[in-house]
């Protein structure tokens, strides 16, 4: 008998077809079963904290989970190696007549002056600008009279 690397060299047989047996069923690999179910809007509904942190997520995803019994809602998220972190956000309604939450409604701010402030200050400034040049030119000339009728008698 020939060996080849020590085992024996076998001749191949013959093995004809045999038509009336079945191909063998393959087993089937399942996806894990999600007890939530996913609204035709695209909410994915769980119960309670228990539901949302046995909710699977793929790596690197992040999804919204509403809660069912509470007003909830819980950011899942995976990183690359699979590692599921989540954040847990309470709601309230609120009335349309409420406003929006934290937004002050608007003001004007009082930091500015409209144009017809500005022009009255001017106005203003103006005219106690002219009182002033009017009253310091009268002392000028009273004291600058003064003193030349001065420097005249003491010249003679």
């Amino acid at each position: 008998m020939a060996y080849n690397n020590g085992f024996p060299i076998s001749y191949p047989q013959y093995y004809p077809p045999q038509q009336m047996q079945q191909p063998m069923p393959q087993p089937q690999m399942q996806p894990p079963q999600v007890p939530q179910q996913t609204a035709q809007s695209g909410l994915i509904w769980v119960q309670g904290e228990a539901g949302a942190k046995s909710y699977l997520v793929a790596p690197n995803t992040t999804v919204q989970l509403w809660d069912s019994e509470a007003p909830v809602i819980y950011l899942k998220s995976a990183d690359q190696s699979g590692m599921p972190t989540m954040k847990i956000l309470d709601y309230k309604q609120r009335d349309q007549a409420q406003g929006q939450p934290g937004i002050a409604p608007q003001m004007p701010d009082r930091d500015y002056v409209t144009h017809d402030e500005l022009k009255d200050l001017e106005d203003r400034l103006l005219r106690r600008f002219d009182d002033y040049s009017v009253k310091a030119g009268k002392d000028h000339e009273h004291k600058s009279g003064s003193n030349n009728r001065n420097a005249a008698t003491n010249k003679v």
